[in-house]
């Protein structure tokens, strides 16, 4: 079994998945099974991506990030432990996807010049205003 993520396949053998008991309430289900998933994905030395999507991905600031470029996602929102497992699969994918996605690169601008115009007219809208507040031309 693998994970699909659009064209790239992640096989199972690079995901680490470990079962802990989920925080909150719950009663004695709580205390007694380990029904949250701690989902690690290395993405730095994942065979998997393409080295743009690689990049993207480490470029992002996400706190679930390592400093080696490991993910690490935790899902604990669901009482069973393979609904969790499927919560924080989801999540990986969401993860990558946002990396097979190459932003447009913004093109900069400069204002026109009606633009320009509209701004300096304005300038000097406000110089005479605030030259009329003066004291000297109160006489």
């Amino acid at each position: 079994m693998s994970l699909q993520v659009g064209p790239l396949r992640i096989d199972d053998a690079e995901l680490v998945e470990r079962f802990v008991r989920s925080a909150g309430p719950g009663g004695q289900n709580v205390n007694k099974v380990a029904t949250a998933v701690e989902l690690r994905f290395d993405v730095a030395g994942s065979p998997s991506l393409p080295e743009a999507v690689r990049e993207r991905l480490l470029a992002r600031r996400d706190r679930r990030v390592t400093g080696d470029g490991v993910l690490v996602i935790s899902a604990q929102r669901f009482r069973t432990q393979e609904r969790n497992r499927e919560d924080a699969r989801q999540r990986l994918a969401t993860f990558i996807e946002a990396g097979l996605h190459v932003p447009k690169p913004r093109i900069a601008t400069r204002p026109g010049r009606g633009a320009k115009e509209r701004r300096l007219g304005e300038k000097r809208q406000r110089s005479t205003i605030k030259r009329g507040r003066s004291p000297q031309n109160w006489e």
